[in-house]
């Protein structure tokens, strides 16, 4: 079996100085939703063995929590997840399969559609992923990924 971590950025602020969505920063609420999110998943998990994140600046400081008490985690830099469909992540995680524990950090829509696709079968009326939730999948080892193929195993929000 292999194991898919889903974790939705924390709050973020909502405009940059930039102006532009992808430099948008954690708020203070998002800082502490980030150590709880990391905290969480790091008492329940050892720790992933590829994180894959999203470059917006809100992502990348959302993983920076998870660094901190696991500073030797394998990251990568994703460009591709961030906007990304349900479809697109897919074919992001095919390409760092078969790997027993991933875990990505990215947004919505795309997370919270993957997460009920691959668990449920289905792509609309989701859960809802709020933000800096983690949700972990049970996929099975050596298969494609299809709708229904996952059980959804934990999900905890801030």
């Amino acid at each position: 079996m292999e194991e898919l971590i889903l974790v939705r950025h924390a709050d973020a602020e909502r405009d940059a100085p930039s102006r532009k969505d992808i430099d948008r920063a954690l708020s203070t609420l998002g800082v502490s939703q980030s150590e709880a999110a990391a905290d969480w998943l790091i008492g329940h998990e050892e720790h992933p063995v590829k994180v894959l994140c999203s470059p917006a600046t809100r992502a990348r400081q959302t993983l920076a929590a998870f660094r901190a008490r696991v500073p030797d985690l394998a990251v990568v830099e994703e460009r591709g997840i961030y906007e990304a469909t349900p479809g697109e992540l897919i074919s992001i995680i095919d390409r760092h399969r078969p790997i027993s524990s991933l875990m990505i950090v990215g947004h919505n829509p795309g997370l919270e559609t993957l997460m009920t696709l691959l668990a449920d079968g289905r792509s609309t009326d989701g859960r809802g992923m709020p933000t800096a939730s983690i949700a972990r999948l049970r996929l099975p080892a050596g298969k494609a990924l299809e709708p229904g193929c996952a059980e959804l195993i934990d999900f905890w929000w801030p």
